[in-house]
C-alpha cells in the first residue's frame, strides 16, 4: 500500500464520518423526543392505575413547561404534606392529603424536549376512581393533548387523553398516510 492510497482511504473515511455525525446528532435529538413522550404516556398510565387502585383521584401534573418534567399526585387520607419535589421544585402543586407517587425531571434523557399542552395553559389531568378524566381540583380544564418536539430534531410526537381516560401516543406528521397506525 502506498502513501497515496492510504491518504485516499483516510479522506474517504473522514467524509463518511462527517456525514454520519450529522445523522447521529439528529437521531439522538429525536430519541430525546421519544423518551419524553413515552415517559409522559407511562406516567399518565400510572396515574390512571393509581386512581383505580385507590378508588380515589390521582393527578398527572406537568411542571416547569416547556420542560418535560412531571409528577403524579394521588389522594391519600393519611398522607402528610409531601416533601419538596426533586423534579418540579417550587412549581409542585402537591397539597396536604396527597401522596407523590412518582416524578420525573425533564433533564432525565430529554433535556432538549419541548412540551406544548392543549388547551393552552392547562398543566393537569385528573383521573377518578373509575380511571376516567374528571375536573381538576382548582377548576382548570384538564389537558387533552400534549405535543412534544425538539428544536434540534426533526420529529414530533403527541400524547392524547380522552374523556374516558384512554391514552395514546401518535405522530402528528402530515407526511404519514391516512391508514398508518402511527398517524394522529
Amino acid at each position: 500500500m502506498t502513501l497515496v492510497e492510504l491518504m485516499i482511504g483516510i479522506v474517504i473515511a473522514g467524509i463518511l464520518m462527517m456525514v454520519g455525525v450529522n445523522s447521529y446528532s439528529t437521531w439522538t435529538q429525536n430519541q430525546q423526543t421519544r423518551v419524553a413522550a413515552e415517559s409522559m404516556l407511562n406516567g399518565m398510565q400510572v396515574a390512571r392505575v393509581e386512581a383505580v387502585k385507590r378508588n380515589a383521584t390521582a393527578r398527572f401534573v406537568l411542571c416547569g413547561l416547556p420542560s418535560a418534567s412531571w409528577e403524579i399526585l394521588a389522594a391519600s387520607a393519611t398522607a402528610p404534606q409531601p416533601a419538596t419535589s426533586t423534579a418540579c421544585g417550587a412549581s409542585s402543586s402537591a397539597t396536604a392529603g396527597e401522596e407523590r407517587v412518582q416524578e420525573r425531571s425533564g433533564q432525565e434523557g430529554s433535556r432538549n424536549a419541548s412540551v406544548v399542552v392543549t388547551p393552552a395553559g392547562s398543566t393537569t389531568v385528573t383521573f377518578n376512581g373509575l380511571g376516567r378524566v374528571t375536573n381538576n381540583f382548582d377548576g382548570s380544564t384538564p389537558f387533552t393533548q400534549v405535543d412534544i418536539s425538539n428544536p434540534k430534531g426533526d420529529r414530533s410526537l403527541r400524547v392524547t387523553v380522552s374523556v374516558a381516560g384512554s391514552l395514546r401516543m401518535c405522530d402528528p406528521s402530515p407526511n404519514l398516510q391516512a391508514g398508518d397506525p402511527r398517524k394522529c
